[in-house]
């Protein structure tokens, strides 16, 4: 099978709102959690998130183009165009064909907020049937990858992957298989999402999913310490340029890793709880090593889906020794959602980018707000609290699980 090559990044994130400033929100271990401005969240249970700051739309589209868009949308397009000019190919160079350049995009929970809104208003104007003709449009979650696929004209592969927290894992996974299988040349993928909103904060506070450390959102976001309490609910996107190794040497394309491998797996277990022993999450890495045809002491790095929960980072854990057995403690672990909230179906996204930076910038991002150890956990892992740690970052394997029990990882190596 053919190579899979990364030449181009984007990212819009709560820590910062292209490559570089992620890349410098992820080395000093900033926390992007902030009181919510989006809605009036004082009746909530939780009224923080981590939200994207100082972002105008209207600086990469006409304001009546936003008005058309879910937020999801938007923030998909601010990504997707920092990675598209970064592989550059905003201009498609000759011996580039667009009908071999794709786009697979996710979101777990598309427009939301537009969907949330449009009954709203159907409802206190007193069941007018006037609904906005652009509410279906702006709600569904494959969407974005059509929008971005009107934008610069890529008629190759087009659609959306949607299962929750892995959504935008499985979309890079996707991309991997249909450059490696022959079917296109580029494909530009990632996720976006934008669910700081009445029904996303109300919905995960039903479920008890959220931290609701409203006196100090700043570290609510926790993993693996003992008072871990909860997620915190993040924003944004994240997008790679995927190529085929041959296609993007010859335009002279710059290189800043390899897809090695993935896996993906179910835990059929229970829709929300992981399996207790992280059966799914043991099988996938192991999958994703298999498909890689990497033995375990060729991870450095593992960019782990630690959430903050109480369940969830004990079982993945549990799974990372089971899979890694003594090479476990030689490792780094962290969780980049210490920092970012998670992102829901845009987290597999920004996490892989933040295992591909490790690769290229040879340091290990922290898992930031420890203070205390959870006896359940073995203290010998190494989870990088606190601070970044410089490494040589050979290969980085990325975690994201989601609801529904859907596992995904995948592994980026430093190319030779």
């Amino acid at each position: 099978m053919k190579r899979v090559v990364v030449t181009g990044l984007g990212a819009l994130t709560p820590i910062g709102n292209n490559i570089a400033a992620y890349l410098q929100g992820l080395q000093n271990g900033v926390s992007g959690a902030n009181p919510i401005t989006r809605f009036d969240a004082s009746k909530f249970k939780t009224r923080f998130a981590c939200e994207v700051k100082d972002f105008d739309p209207e600086t990469i589209m006409e304001r009546k183009e936003v008005r058309k868009l879910d937020l999801f949308a938007v923030f998909a397009i601010a990504a997707s165009d920092e990675a598209i000019a970064d592989a550059g190919l905003a201009q498609l160079p000759a011996g580039v064909d667009p009908d071999r350049v794709g786009v697979i995009w996710a979101s777990g929970i598309g427009g939301l907020s537009s969907l949330e809104k449009e009954i709203e208003e159907f409802t206190l104007g007193g069941y007018n049937p006037r609904y906005n003709p652009f509410m279906i449009p702006k709600m569904i979650p494959d969407i974005a990858a059509g929008h971005i696929s009107m934008k610069y004209r890529f008629r190759g592969i087009n659609y959306a992957t949607v299962s929750a927290c892995a959504s935008s894992t499985h979309a890079i996974m996707t991309a991997f298989d249909a450059i490696r299988l022959g079917r296109n040349d580029v494909i530009v993928c990632g996720g976006s999402e934008a669910a700081v909103m009445a029904a996303g904060v109300g919905g995960f506070n039903a479920m008890k999913a959220l931290s609701t450390r409203n006196d100090d959102y700043q570290t609510a976001s926790r993993p693996f310490d003992l008072d871990r309490d909860g997620f915190v609910l993040g924003e944004g996107a994240a997008a790679l340029v995927l190529e085929e190794l041959e296609h993007a040497q010859r335009r002279g394309a710059r290189i800043y890793a390899e897809v090695a491998g993935c896996g993906a797996t179910a835990d059929a277990y229970h829709i929300t709880a992981p399996h207790p022993e992280g059966l799914g999450a043991t099988n996938v890495m192991l999958m994703a090593l298999q498909d890689a045809g990497m033995d375990k002491e060729q991870i450095d790095y593992i960019n782990v889906h630690g959430t903050s929960t109480p369940l969830g980072d004990i079982a993945e854990a549990k799974a990372i020794q089971k899979v890694f057995g003594e090479h476990a403690y030689a490792l780094n672990i962290s969780s980049t959602k210490s920092m970012t909230g998670h992102l829901l179906g845009a987290a597999g996204a920004v996490e892989a980018i933040a295992c591909i930076l490790a690769i290229v910038h040879s340091f290990v991002p922290p898992t930031i707000n420890h203070f205390t150890d959870d006896p359940e956990l073995d203290n010998r892992l190494n989870f990088t609290f606190n601070e970044a740690q410089p490494r040589k970052v050979r290969a980085a394997l990325s975690n994201t699980f989601g609801f529904g029990g859907h596992n995904a990882s995948v592994i980026f190596k430093a190319f030779e």
